[in-house]
C-alpha cells in the first residue's frame, strides 16, 4: 500500500478516536480515558506484534529512543485527553496536531536550519489559528477558561518532539508495530505508577456508558499510529506528515455528522482549523 494511503488512513483513525473518546468524556474523566486507552492500546499492539512473527531484533539505541518516546507518550495521553475534555473534539484536534510547527522551531533553534518562505508563512498561519480556536466560543460551560488551549498546544509541543525521534528511530530499526507497542506498554506503565503516587489525588471514574467509547477510541488510536508508523517506514517525512495533519479536518467534519448534540461548530473554530492545517502542511513542505 502506497504511503499516501496509509497517512490518509491514519488521518482518520485519529480522527475517529477523537470523537469516541469525546463521546465517552461526556460520562467519565480524561484520566480513565487515558487508563483504558493505553491498555487497549498496548493488548492490542502486542497482539499485533505476536502474530506478525514475534519481537525481532533491533538495535539498542532503537530501542531506547523508543521507550524515551513511550514516556513521552504518558503525557501526551494525558494532555490530550484533558485538553479534549475541557474544549471539545473540533476545538482541540487542530492544536494538538500543530506539532509540525513545534518541530520547525526546534529545528530553527536548536538545529540552526534556516527558514523559507513557506515555514514562516505556516507558522503565521498556525498562530493565526490558534488565536481563533483559542477565542471565547459563543456557548460554553462556566468553567471555560481561555489557557484550556494549552493543555492541547502542550500536547502538540511534545509530539513535535516525538515525530522526529520516531523518524529517526525507524530509520534506524524498521520495526513500526514493535515499537509501537513499546512505546504503549512503556506509557501504560509510567501511568501506573503516577497513579500510586500521592500527587494523583483524584481516583479514575468508572462508568458503563464510557468504556464502550474509550475501548473503541484505544483501538482507533493504535490503528492510527501503527498506519502513521508504517507510512513514514516507507515514505519520506514531506509526504506522510502533511497527510497526517488533515486529522483537524475529518474531525471537524465528524464532529458535525456525530457530535451535534454535544458540541456546536462556528466558523471562526472552523477557519481557525482550516489555518492550523494549511499552516502545518505548508511547514512540512517547506523544510
Amino acid at each position: 500500500m502506497p504511503p499516501q494511503l496509509l497517512a490518509l488512513f491514519s488521518a482518520f483513525s485519529y480522527a475517529s478516536f477523537t470523537i469516541c473518546a469525546r463521546l465517552g468524556l461526556n460520562y467519565s474523566t480524561p484520566i480513565t480515558a487515558t487508563i483504558v486507552s493505553l491498555s487497549v492500546r498496548t493488548l492490542t499492539l502486542w497482539a499485533a506484534v505476536f502474530l506478525t512473527g514475534g519481537i525481532p531484533e533491533v538495535a539498542p539505541i532503537a530501542l531506547l529512543l523508543v521507550v524515551a518516546l513511550g514516556i513521552i507518550q504518558t503525557a501526551m495521553s494525558l494532555l490530550t485527553f484533558t485538553g479534549l475534555h475541557k474544549i471539545g473534539a473540533s476545538r482541540s484536534e487542530p492544536l494538538r496536531n500543530s506539532y509540525p510547527l513545534w518541530s520547525a522551531i526546534i529545528a530553527i533553534t536548536v538545529m540552526d536550519e534556516e527558514a523559507g518562505f513557506p515555514v514562516l508563512t505556516g507558522t503565521l498561519l498556525v498562530v493565526v489559528g490558534v488565536i481563533l480556536i483559542s477565542w471565547r466560543p459563543a456557548t460554553t460551560t462556566s468553567t471555560y477558561r481561555w489557557w484550556h488551549v494549552l493543555f492541547s498546544l502542550a500536547a502538540g509541543f511534545l509530539a513535535g518532539i516525538a515525530f522526529p525521534v520516531r523518524r529517526y528511530a525507524l530509520m534506524i530499526s524498521n520495526e513500526p508495530v514493535f515499537f509501537s507497542a513499546v512505546i504503549a506498554v512503556v506509557s501504560l506503565s509510567c501511568l501506573v505508577t503516577f497513579l500510586l503516587t500521592p500527587v494523583a489525588r483524584r481516583p479514575p471514574v468508572w462508568d458503563r456508558k464510557a468504556l464502550l467509547p474509550f475501548i473503541a477510541a484505544g483501538c482507533l488510536e493504535a490503528l492510527g499510529a501503527v498506519l502513521a508508523l508504517m507510512a513514514l517506514s516507507v515514505g519520506r517525512v514531506v509526504v506522510v506528515s502533511p497527510i497526517v495533519a488533515t486529522t483537524p479536518l475529518w474531525t471537524l467534519l465528524l464532529t458535525i455528522t456525530l457530535l451535534r448534540g454535544h458540541e456546536r461548530v462556528n466558523r471562526r473554530s472552523a477557519l481557525g482549523t482550516a489555518c492550523v492545517v494549511t499552516g502545518t502542511i505548508a511547514i512540512n513542505l517547506g523544510r
